[in-house]
């Protein structure tokens, strides 16, 4: 029997708080994960672990056909009522872990220093509670967790995830990432846009090289890499409106061996990050014209190879408010804040490609702590409190959404 009477926040005490032996086994539970740092496709271990897991709690969750990633049920779904998805990422990076606590990686150059393994562990949590909940009668909908595999790999694993039907049955869906700097026990939110759209660039230059004692005789290929790294990103500031925040950033670039010797070969690869889906779609073109037209200028060959991403995560503005909504009931208002728009990608966005949704941050800072942890850093790392007001969140948005208003 439903005994939720009303999704007014703060109206009612909702059920499904989380339970003190529980919380403990979902720290030691992150904590293994992160010990255990898997690329993208290749989290055979972590999805072992949750499936064991899930099933534990009497669930029968699904491994995807990829062989990394799973979804799981949780209640019995009314074809007239979509389901509420809940997604967590699962997959690491390939950098070193240079922290000194008793969970550090054991796999060299793997860590999990984007907080994949928080969303894990939360989506897991809220799994456990939700379930419980469905025994008793109080779970008004269906649920539906993902697990999502290779997020981290351009243009994410989010696309072959949809691809294999795991949005069938979903009317609305949402997500938390990890942010350090907020607060533990704080969500930030933002209606539209919340993240940035990312692209990958990689452009290469050839020419006949030649020795530098007579430059004007062939390709001066290093100045032709020097001025793309510097005159593309300069270029394209003039030819798209500055609220679209278009920009190519280079993380590498490589030209010559020899003091004294021009080279054949030049490479430079960045990203292509924006804020909105206009200036996401005309981007490839900008660039690419951008590029051609400065190789040309100083006579070498460029060949273009631009990958695409993933577009911007554009947080519905109703699924927001039950975000809202859910923190609120849970922490009240003070726990909520409201974010900026981060020139980060994730690929949450192509689910909202097709079905509304919404993405909240998740305080993983110490309250007081002053020291820098960023994100993609071999020395990130989390409080883990923040677990829990991961599970909490997740629930109450659970409840909520499926109790009709009075």
């Amino acid at each position: 029997m439903n005994q939720l009477k009303s999704r007014e926040p703060g109206s009612v005490a909702l059920p499904g708080t989380l339970s003190e032996p529980l919380r403990t086994e979902l720290i030691v539970f992150r904590r293994d994960l992160h010990m255990h740092p898997e690329l993208g496709n290749q989290e055979f271990r972590t999805t072992a672990a949750l499936k064991a897991r899930l099933e534990a709690a009497g669930l029968a969750p699904q491994v995807l056909a990829t062989g990394t990633g799973l979804i799981c049920d949780i209640g019995t779904w009314d074809r007239g009522r979509p389901m509420l998805a809940i997604r967590a990422d699962i997959d690491a990076l390939p950098i070193p872990d240079v922290k000194t606590v008793s969970y550090r990686s054991t796999v060299p150059n793997r860590a999990h220093a984007c907080g994949h393994d928080v969303h894990t562990t939360a989506v897991l949590g809220a799994g456990l509670v939700l379930a419980e909940l469905d025994r008793k009668g109080l779970l008004p909908r269906a649920v539906r967790l993902i697990f999502q595999p290779a997020e981290e790999v351009l243009p994410g694993g989010a696309a072959d995830t949809i691809e294999s039907g795991v949005l069938d049955g979903v009317g609305r869906i949402i997500a938390v990432h990890c942010d350090p700097k907020v607060d533990a026990g704080r969500i930030g939110l933002r209606p539209g846009p919340i993240t940035s759209a990312c692209d990958r660039l990689e452009v290469t230059l050839d020419g006949p090289g030649g020795h530098t004692a007579r430059p004007h005789l062939t390709t001066d290929l290093v100045t032709a890499a020097a001025r793309i790294a510097t005159d593309v990103p300069a270029l394209l500031a003039r030819r798209v409106d500055a609220r679209s925040g278009l920009a190519v950033t280079w993380g590498r670039i490589e030209a010559g061996h020899a003091c004294n010797v021009i080279p054949q070969h030049a490479e430079l690869s960045g990203t292509v990050r924006c804020l909105d889906l206009p200036s996401w779609r005309d981007a490839p073109d900008l660039v690419h014209a951008a590029i051609d037209e400065i190789a040309t200028l100083h006579r070498a060959k460029s060949t273009i190879n631009y990958v695409r991403g993933v577009p911007p995560v554009v947080n519905d503005p109703v699924i927001t408010e039950l975000l809202r909504d859910a923190m609120t009931a849970r922490r009240g208002p003070y726990a909520i804040e409201d974010t900026e728009q981060s020139l980060g990608g994730e690929d949450f966005s192509w689910y909202l490609e097709h079905v509304p949704g919404a993405m909240a941050r998740l305080g993983t800072r110490t309250p007081g702590d002053t020291t820098r942890r960023d994100l993609h850093a071999g020395d990130f790392d989390v409080d883990e409190r923040a677990i829990a007001v991961g599970v909490e969140l997740f629930t109450a948005a659970a409840l909520i959404d499926g109790t009709p208003k009075r």
